[in-house]
């Protein structure tokens, strides 16, 4: 086996041009391979981080029936709220567990009324985990201490012609169905680059417990985990703590933001399939011109007792080894790009305005990939390489050694 190897390695380098040309190919295409996961998978985790902020944590807990008329946010308020989070902030991946009061309505000013998802938050501890909060624009996040105050987005402040401190009318439905309108006074406005994703106002948790007649209760409990990913542990562990409750994660309750990821993550995989074909052709192009001009030094080695199966083996290790080369150099130079554009993030803000996924996304994108995934790819390239061996090795083991010492 060491002989062969280092017949081998020596064969790989013979013709060092040719094979320099197929280690460019695999490299190249290996880094470029590496940098669209580590791109794909980047977006993926800003878009769901950023998501699970936006759309309320990475699981909710909601009444009975809450499924049922999600389109409507209908008022249905928890049995007993502060049970709920107590079980939640038990489960060892929770950060976060706050009440709310979640339900739709309009707000109008003089230049007319639209209707808004109304969110009561209890703002001391949603300042530290809301992405509204964190981009403030104009003004200040809600305070505990505030009494008719609404926080809303820019986009809907520009169709109320209205700013800090102009007063606005919210009008809802209270718990027994009737109607209840207040007045309430712009204390900030927050700005996502996005106006589809500004039309959500937030007031107190006890401003909204007393305009829907919801004292002392709360229609939700979001949950924040340490990162995306652990909702499945957190819905199995939570489901049989709270019978009676409906426990869902927010890719249950968006399922549209669900099939933006996987189309992307289809296109990821298209993408990797036809780069690793393009490395493979150029691995069977070299074995293969490698099979023709050394006809007669298989010849020979025919005729000093190596077996067919031998000779097969021999260009199945060279093929192998021109794999091994490559994605040593490709997971270097691709762990290399990764690590940079992860410290200094793209700059995307070009794309500020095309939809809610591109304001998910922020003005800067950052590349991740883990250790794990750079290996596998890593091996794949070698595999590969091996396999687009195989042709070339079967045609040189079929040989005749009188034939092949006789080829010109």
């Amino acid at each position: 086996m060491g002989r062969t190897l280092t017949m081998a390695w020596r064969n790989v380098w013979r013709n060092w041009r040719r094979t320099t040309i197929a280690l460019a190919a695999i490299v190249l295409g290996l880094v470029l391979l590496l940098f669209m996961d580590g791109l794909i998978k980047g977006s993926d985790q800003t878009i769901f981080g950023n998501a699970v902020r936006l759309y309320g944590g990475n699981v909710q807990v909601h009444a009975p029936g809450y499924r049922e008329k999600l389109s409507r946010l209908p008022l249905l308020p928890l049995a007993d709220a502060d049970a709920v989070v107590q079980a939640a902030r038990a489960q060892p991946q929770v950060i976060a567990a706050v009440k709310r009061i979640r339900t739709g309505g309009i707000i109008s000013s003089r230049e007319g009324a639209f209707p808004v998802a109304i969110t009561g938050v209890e703002p001391a501890d949603e300042a530290r985990l809301s992405i509204q909060a964190e981009n403030v624009s104009q003004g200040r996040f809600l305070a505990d201490a505030d009494g008719d105050a609404v926080f809303i987005g820019k986009g809907l402040a520009d169709q109320l012609g209205a700013r800090v401190g102009d007063r606005v009318n919210l009008l809802g439905r209270r718990k027994d169905e009737t109607m209840r309108q207040r007045s309430m006074t712009i204390v900030g406005i927050y700005d996502l680059g996005e106006p589809e994703a500004e039309k959500a106002v937030f007031i107190t948790l006890p401003e909204a417990q007393t305009l829907y007649n919801l004292r002392d209760q709360a229609t939700e409990v979001a949950i924040s985990l340490q990162s995306v990913g652990q909702e499945k542990a957190v819905l199995a562990a939570l489901g049989p703590a709270l019978p009676g409750y409906e426990v869902d994660s927010w890719d249950t309750l968006r399922p549209e933001l669900r099939q933006t990821i996987d189309t992307k993550s289809s296109f990821s995989s298209f993408f990797g399939i036809v780069v690793v074909l393009i490395a493979s052709i150029g691995i069977l192009n070299l074995m293969l011109m490698a099979v023709f001009e050394r006809t007669r030094e298989m010849g020979v080695l025919a005729a000093l007792g190596l077996k067919g199966r031998q000779i097969a083996w021999l260009f199945l290790l060279e093929g192998a080894l021109i794999g091994v080369v490559g994605a040593i150099a490709g997971c270097a130079l691709g762990a290399l790009l990764l690590g940079l554009f992860r410290r200094v993030g793209i700059d995307i803000s070009f794309m500020s305005g095309m939809g809610e996924i591109t304001a998910l996304m922020g003005d800067r994108m950052y590349t991740t990939v883990s250790g794990s995934a750079i290996l596998g790819r890593g091996v794949l390239v070698v595999a590969i390489a091996a396999l687009a061996s195989l042709f070339p090795a079967w045609q040189a083991a079929r040989k005749e050694p009188a034939e092949a010492l006789h080829h010109v």
